[in-house]
């Protein structure tokens, strides 16, 4: 298979050149009058040019040619792509879909842009807050297109088949049980090899980063060395049929025609960019007395909002683990939240859904809806012997949380026929153990 170099860090200052042009990064400025091998400069700007230091984003890309060369954008069918969150009545119920179904190539070639459908999703693209949830299903690879978001960032999440993504900073190699980020502004085209599945949390306004540790001290959770960023690596090849840039705004698709690939940045340097991320790299957090952790423990990356410990979104993970606590029920406890909480599986099966919830699928447990464990783990855990356990093994369930209200899309609850109508039934065994002569 193929074997990529990365840088390590994250939001580290990374410097990188395609070793074809040694000298191509200018030294001690950015855009001096004539640059190394005559490339262009171009700014990538993630943030206002006035954010405090801490989150100032930028990069500075050295490029055959500057982006701005293509004819005028053309709106593009979108499909299943959407932010219209009223185009069907909300749905308070606690939902869960079987697993989203893959077209079956040749007879209906998708790639990763025509594959985008939302689930559901809040807010609004041009406000720059609020999130959505997409699940991609495709089977062919992008030829001579790319796509870019302007409404904010793609954290991607493969859940069946590889993804060799070309993005402006290099290559990515990201398979299932990695997760990777595509930054607002970054061109990127997706090749596939077969049918390939997985989820996408999209924030509108706000960039991931890694959530504070607070007394857990300066180790643990997902460390910023295991964050991998592409090295550089340039294509100069023109495209007389035409090369397709794709443009996410406002919610929409706009495509634009050019003469050559977009990949054509020979160096760059800046703490901009995309990158990956293999989710056994996370250093656990749990009890080890007694009681059930908040699922937070958990959270590799965050989005955050103004105000303080809510976020627009977070990526929590459920990991293989040991279970020691004492004189605790081990698994989920019974839960209503003031948070949105959409669930997906990429591997194995779920402590608290063994049956039912199934990888490639998903569920969505509204603001305030009760969920927890189903029948038959609420009277297993009850009864287990308690002694250490391995919880997890073989298995990788991950949730996107968000302090925002989802909205379930038509495609979500109606048109993609995944939804299980069923799902209301794992709780309906549980009965009552009450005993009021219990001392």
């Amino acid at each position: 298979w193929l074997i990529l170099q990365y840088l390590s860090g994250f939001g580290n200052e990374h410097v990188s050149e395609d070793p074809r042009c040694p000298g191509a990064l200018p030294e001690g400025q950015n855009n001096p009058q004539v640059c190394p091998y005559g490339l262009y400069a171009e700014q990538l700007s993630g943030s206002a040019f006035t954010c405090p230091r801490p989150t100032n984003k930028r990069s500075w890309l050295y490029r055959i040619l500057p982006s701005v060369c293509h004819k005028p954008f053309k709106p593009l069918e979108e499909g299943h792509l959407t932010h219209d969150w009223d185009e069907i009545e909300p749905d308070p119920n606690q939902l869960r879909w079987k697993p989203f179904e893959i077209p079956k190539a040749p007879q209906n070639k998708m790639d990763f842009v025509s594959g985008l459908h939302t689930l559901c999703g809040a807010g609004e693209p041009r406000g720059r807050n609020g999130i959505a949830v997409h699940i991609f299903v495709c089977n062919t690879s992008m030829v001579d297109r790319c796509l870019y978001n302007s409404d904010g960032d793609f954290l991607i999440v493969p859940q069946q088949g590889k993804l060799l993504i070309t993005t402006e900073f290099g290559k990515m190699l990201v398979e299932p049980n990695e997760i990777c980020v595509i930054q607002q502004g970054m061109r990127f085209s997706v090749e596939v090899f077969g049918e390939t599945r997985g989820y996408i949390l999209e924030v509108y306004g706000a960039h991931f980063e890694l959530p504070d540790l607070g007394p857990i001290g300066a180790n643990g959770l997902a460390n910023p060395r295991d964050f991998l960023v592409p090295v550089a690596w340039y294509e100069d090849r023109q495209v007389p049929g035409g090369y397709t840039v794709i443009s996410k705004y406002q919610g929409k698709l706009f495509a634009a025609q050019q003469d050559y690939s977009p990949f054509n940045v020979v160096a760059w340097h800046g703490n901009y960019t995309p990158y990956k991320y293999h989710l056994e790299k996370f250093m656990v957090i749990n009890a080890v007395a007694f009681d059930h952790a908040d699922p937070s423990i958990f959270t590799v990356l965050t989005a955050k909002t103004t105000r303080a410990g809510v976020a627009l979104a977070d990526f929590v993970i459920f990991p293989p683990r040991w279970g020691v606590a004492n004189n605790t029920f081990r698994p989920p406890y019974y839960h209503r939240n003031c948070m949105s909480e959409f669930m997906g599986l990429i591997k194995g099966h779920y402590e608290a859904k063994e049956e039912g919830f199934q990888p490639g699928g998903g569920s969505l447990h509204s603001m305030m809806t009760p969920h927890g464990p189903d029948a038959d783990c609420f009277e297993k855990a009850s009864k287990a012997k308690l002694e250490p356990e391995r919880v997890a093994d073989g298995t990788m369930a991950f949730m996107f949380e968000s302090s925002l209200s989802l909205a379930v899309t038509k495609w979500g609850l109606q048109t993609s026929n995944r939804l299980d109508k069923n799902y209301y039934k794992c709780w309906e065994p549980l009965k009552s153990h009450f005993n009021p002569k219990y001392k």
